[in-house]
């Protein structure tokens, strides 16, 4: 019976049982797309990983990410705990790892203690920042269950943003922040009004104080209730406010995660560059489960 290794590890956190959970499979050679969504929904985290031989040996690895229901071309928290989890295994090249990825290549910074052990990572978003379209704030209230005067709309109106992955980026009163629950009808209704969406609406509220910002993020109509930590998100919001505020460069201390019991800290840096607003995202990450899958 073929059998596949994989190991989990918590991120964005410097402590077991925080952050955000992620499993990786450490050589998914032999498995099939649909072996690989059906052991992320069996996982049951928000994303699950799969490392492949690159395409171009100059690369480190071919890494495939899905949530529970589909593949995504990028994100934040599986590239920063794969990341960790193959620099454990030696596979780094002077601290650096470079994944092909579908929204293009993702560069990965080690980060380790004084004594040389892995303790997490920094990673640059593959793509600018691209806008699509603005929602309806009444829309977007009713999805999270808040009042649409709770909805900040002084510096941008809810939007959706990518560096390679689309979330709808939206400020809220850090009153309303903690009372937000998502109404999986309200979701579907407002999917449904908008074909731009292309069947994915993800949205990630903010409450900011200067750079230090309060985050939670819902996306029941792909499998995710809420997400303790989303790294893509949080380095779209950076390139995002960076965009409004002027300025080349700024760095956001991000907290999520914390009214699910899974405290998160991302560190977020965005720069003005020739091609427009990018972004870098890092924290930490704790290794927690090793097992392997029986196929």
């Amino acid at each position: 019976m073929p059998s596949f290794p994989y190991e989990t590890v918590d991120v964005f956190t410097d402590h077991p049982f925080g952050g955000n959970q992620l499993a990786v499979f450490t050589d998914a050679r032999g498995l099939s797309d649909a072996q690989m969504q059906s052991l992320a929904a069996e996982m049951n985290y928000s994303e699950t990983t799969f490392v492949l031989p690159p395409d171009d040996p100059a690369n480190d690895a071919r890494v495939r990410i899905f949530h529970r229901t589909a593949e995504m071309p990028f994100a934040g928290h599986p590239n920063v705990g794969t990341a960790c989890v193959l620099a454990r295994h030696g596979r780094d090249r002077n601290g650096v790892l470079r994944f092909e990825q579908l929204a293009g290549l993702v560069e990965i910074a080690v980060e380790r203690d004084t004594a040389g052990a892995v303790t997490g990572a920094v990673i640059a978003a593959p793509q600018a920042l691209s806008l699509g379209i603005e929602l309806p704030v009444d829309g977007i209230a009713a999805c999270v269950g808040v009042a649409p005067s709770d909805i900040v709309t002084s510096g941008h109106k809810p939007v959706q943003a990518s560096l390679g992955v689309k979330f709808v980026l939206v400020q809220v009163a850090s009153t309303a922040l903690a009372s937000a629950t998502p109404d999986i009808a309200a979701f579907r209704k407002l999917e449904s009004q908008n074909p731009e969406l292309q069947g994915r609406l993800s949205l990630f509220l903010y409450a900011r104080d200067g750079n230090a910002i309060r985050a939670r993020m819902f996306a029941p109509l792909a499998g995710t209730w809420e997400d303790p930590a989303t790294g893509s998100a949080s380095a779209t919001l950076g390139a995002l406010l960076l965009s409004l505020d002027g300025g080349e460069e700024a760095a956001y201390s991000i907290t999520q995660g914390v009214e699910m019991g899974r405290p998160s800290r991302l560190n977020v840096s965005s720069r003005r560059a020739a091609d427009g607003f990018r972004s870098r995202v890092g924290g930490g990450c704790v290794p927690m489960f090793r097992g392997e899958a029986l196929l």
